[in-house]
């Protein structure tokens, strides 16, 4: 419910928690959840913050509540882990198997780090909400990492919003200072443990590991005086603005790890450089996730 409604006075509804698992094991599953309500609400929440963030760069003022606060953290706690976890030596360059050590971690503590964002009327949500936290940094016995992951971040936050930990006027705090700090860590995690992207399309798909990203980040160039979607394959651009907008920092990350032309390693980004406007980028990428 919206904070300043009739029903902040009214008590708390009871609600029942349950250990996530697996529900879409066949194809046929599909459809039962494109017809359903947590479909609905993800699809819903990712839609409220595209159109929150739309035309505000990351340095903007928002609004930071506490439980911000405390979700960064989190992440923090995660990022100090990295550097706890040094890279092992091992034969194969890809997958370094440390990541299995930082991820035991994960596994062990992520119960105890959601408890301390949500507050102790709430703590018997803590197991549910904790799965998707452990789902969203990759997968620890292929040491991959993509999408699908991403996804799972951006469930236990819409998780914590339908528990009312987060709310509406969160928004861009949620996207600018929760979303931008996962990506941070989550680059970090690529870089150090040098993870597989997962179910990658390789030059067919947008980016080897983010999504999201791409479309929070379009929303926020739209209506920009001078930026259009052409400018993101400059180089001179992408180094001066990328602090302010994350679609530039997705295009600088993916230039650091990946050489020669960015027709050829990018294909879809660069196909998108040639669309006329930063809504029609938004709108497209929008169709595209959900076909993904």
């Amino acid at each position: 419910h919206l904070p300043g409604t009739s029903e902040e006075v009214a008590p708390p509804l009871q609600q029942s928690f349950m250990i996530p698992k697996k529900e879409i094991n066949m194809v046929s599953d599909m459809a039962k959840w494109k017809r359903s309500q947590a479909y609905a609400d993800y699809m819903g929440f990712i839609l409220t913050l595209n159109e929150g963030v739309r035309g505000k760069k990351l340095t903007c003022e928002y609004k930071v509540s506490e439980p911000i606060e405390k979700l960064v953290a989190l992440l923090n706690t995660l990022d100090r882990w990295i550097d706890e976890t040094p890279p092992v030596d091992q034969p194969s360059r890809f997958g370094n198997k440390a990541f299995r050590t930082w991820y035991a971690k994960l596994d062990q503590e992520a119960e105890k780090l959601v408890a301390t964002v949500i507050p102790k009327h709430l703590a018997d949500a803590a197991p549910e909400v904790a799965v998707y936290l452990k789902e969203s940094v990759g997968n620890s016995t292929r040491i991959d990492y993509g999408t699908g992951h991403e996804a799972a971040f951006a469930a236990f936050l819409c998780c914590l919003c339908k528990i009312g930990v987060l709310r509406v006027d969160d928004q861009m705090a949620i996207v600018f200072k929760v979303f931008n700090r996962y990506l941070e860590v989550m680059r970090k995690l690529q870089k150090t443990y040098r993870m597989e992207p997962a179910g990658s399309q390789g030059v067919w798909g947008l980016d080897d590991f983010q999504f999201l990203p791409f479309i929070w980040g379009s929303s926020q160039l739209i209506d920009h005086p001078n930026l259009e979607p052409r400018h993101f394959v400059d180089e001179k651009v992408v180094n001066e603005n990328h602090k302010d907008f994350m679609f530039l920092e997705c295009i600088l990350f993916i230039t650091e790890m990946k050489t020669g032309p960015f027709a050829e390693h990018s294909n879809q980004l660069w196909n998108i450089s040639a669309v006329p406007s930063w809504s029609k980028v938004n709108q497209g990428l929008i169709r595209m996730y959900k076909a993904e």
